[in-house]
């Protein structure tokens, strides 16, 4: 197991830890709905420092990027943020990712952590070809997530007050606490107001002391628990889980990152089944009653045939009720549908809901 450059910190904080793609990770500090509820109302601080983080540099790198990954990077501008997925040949999702552009011929790439080799090698493969270098950063990074609707004021006081007016989805180079070299970020995974802070792995626990400090009571250490369930009300899809290589952009929902006019990587299968038209796409429903559903709970239609499985579910902490997504016939998708989720073996209603659930 490997050990984030926070480690000795959550350990001394009492995290409860878990392992988490190869990493030893806070699950909880305090407890998963009260951090839920600190970041949804206050501010809260994750260490997401799994997280891969790759670099393409070289002449054809916006070429290059173009090709692999199914938004269009010709949107892109020093500066700027984009979520995008890489995919296969056949349209399959091989890891969900945000890309940034840092220059002219350099661009950052930020996967999913389990996926970290798996993207690299995938990256490599269809580099042939182009003018391009990839790195693999992720040992010498660290990233800290500070979200909720008082990160702007609290990243101010550290940062400066250029932080505050930062558009969604823009990145820029600030000073945090005498540490130069910090990538501010103006994105986040739990659907608040937020930042991602990528700083050199040996000053991580010096900018996590200090944003602590700085937050006081306003600020709460989170983990990967009140990531989840905060990610899950929003509608946010998890790779391994609400999407891998068996699912296309158009059943994950994410047709709004998918610029078939690019002529990706795999666009072309997923044309075909754009025009041919989905047999199965990923909805959110609420339960009407009890039950909490979890992944791999079979769906049901109301009149107890299985349509589909439960990928991901939680009880929500803020509609204090169990939410879930999964992915069902089209027929199936309009707000309002009845369902029935089987939990051990017993059926409770639920109804699909248009996402996000808060």
């Amino acid at each position: 197991m490997k050990r984030t450059p926070l480690y000795d910190w959550h350990i001394a904080s009492g995290a409860k830890m878990t392992p988490f793609a190869g990493y030893e990770m806070p699950l909880r500090y305090s407890g998963i709905n009260e951090e839920h509820m600190a970041v949804r109302r206050r501010a809260g601080l994750f260490d997401v420092s799994h997280m891969g983080n790759f670099l393409v540099r070289g002449p054809e790198a916006r070429r290059f990027l173009q090709y692999v990954t199914t938004n269009d990077v010709e949107k892109l501008y020093p500066g700027k943020v984009q979520y995008t997925l890489l995919t296969r040949e056949d349209g399959g999702i091989v890891d969900d990712l945000l890309l940034y552009q840092l220059d002219d011929d350099t661009y950052m790439l930020v996967v999913n952590a389990a996926n970290r080799e798996k993207d690299m090698a995938h990256l490599k493969k269809y580099a042939t070809g182009f003018d391009v270098n990839l790195t693999d950063h992720s040992d010498d990074t660290a990233i800290l997530a500070l979200q909720g609707p008082l990160a702007p004021e609290i990243l101010a006081e550290l940062a400066g007050e250029e932080v505050r007016a930062m558009p969604f989805y823009t990145h820029r180079m600030l000073p945090v606490v005498g540490v130069e070299d910090v990538w501010v970020s103006a994105t986040g995974y739990t659907g608040e107001k937020g930042y991602e802070l990528y700083v050199p792995a040996s000053e991580a626990p010096r900018i996590w002391k200090a944003l602590l400090e700085a937050g006081g009571e306003r600020l709460t250490p989170a983990g990967l628990g009140a990531r989840d369930t905060l990610r899950l009300e929003k509608g946010y899809g998890l790779y391994g889980q609400d999407m891998d290589e068996s699912t296309t952009p158009l059943e994950a929902r994410l047709g709004w990152i998918t610029k078939l006019h690019t002529g990706f990587l795999g666009s072309e299968a997923v044309r075909k089944q754009k025009e041919e038209g989905l047999k199965r796409v990923l909805t959110g429903f609420v339960m009407e009653d009890k039950g909490i559903p979890r992944t791999g709970y079979d769906i049901l239609d109301a009149d107890g045939r299985v349509i589909g499985k439960v990928t991901s579910g939680t009880r929500s902490p803020v509609l204090e009720k169990g939410i879930g997504m999964g992915y069902v016939p089209p027929a199936f998708l309009e707000p309002g549908t009845p369902l029935l989720i089987r939990i051990r073996g017993k059926d409770f209603p639920a109804r699909t809901v248009k996402l996000p659930f808060v």
